[in-house]
């Protein structure tokens, strides 16, 4: 008999689960990773046209800037056909564990959802299975960061940042909002990892046996 549980705990492990599982996929699709130094497009003139100063900015395969000279707006799309026209070796190993963790989350937040029903996969707790996969995507993640600056020394990046940049050193580039993003989600995956144990907890806690055993099948509780 399927007994649905809910808990604050467990309640908040899921929701919690699934907003890290989308604000890492989020990231890594967005441009938004560096932001390149500013420009201006001087041969753009005329009311109505915007001819400021904009920053181009950079993500893992996509790109936004000002293409053309007719004062267009700022276009944004992927800069990478394929695999291999990404900027360096470096970011394509950073993809490789990015996109693997965030797949990882992604399964999680799904089986997280069917934790309010079932707790238990072949006599295992569902929470310390998916507590283990997301500290498993939170290292994942972690080696795809650390990898990521590796790659600020390209081609494609010293045409955003300049030709000081380097190595773990952007030049006149700034970090994107994506970028901090994508950290904070590991930080939040990694407390995701440690919650799911309270989840546990609250899930077989002697009241839910309690209310089990006066054969109630939803059972809520504080």
């Amino acid at each position: 008999m399927c007994h649905v549980i809910v808990t604050c705990r467990s309640m908040l492990w899921t929701l919690l689960s699934i907003v890290v599982a989308f604000a890492e996929l989020i990231a890594f699709m967005s441009p938004e990773w560096l932001l390149g130094f500013p420009r201006s497009d001087s041969s753009v003139s005329g009311v109505g046209v915007d001819s400021g100063e904009y920053r181009p900015s950079l993500g893992l395969y996509s790109r936004c800037l000002r293409i053309g000279t007719r004062g267009g707006g700022v276009t944004c799309g992927p800069y990478a056909g394929t695999f291999g026209e990404v900027a360096s070796g470096f970011w394509q190993a950073a993809m490789l564990f990015l996109a693997a963790g965030t797949l990882v989350l992604g399964g999680v937040a799904c089986i997280s959802i069917f934790s309010l029903c079932f707790q238990s996969i072949m006599k295992k707790s569902i929470f310390n299975v998916c507590g283990l996969l997301q500290a498993i995507a939170g290292l994942l993640l972690m080696v795809g960061l650390m990898l990521y600056p590796a790659g600020w020394g390209s081609e494609k990046v010293i045409g955003y940042c300049g030709p000081e940049a380097s190595p773990y050193r952007p030049a006149q580039c700034s970090l994107g909002w994506a970028f901090y993003a994508a950290i904070g989600g590991t930080l939040a995956v990694f407390l995701c990892a440690v919650f799911s144990v309270q989840a546990e907890i609250a899930t077989s806690s002697d009241k839910v046996q309690e209310e089990i055993e006066e054969g109630k099948s939803l059972i809520c509780l504080l």
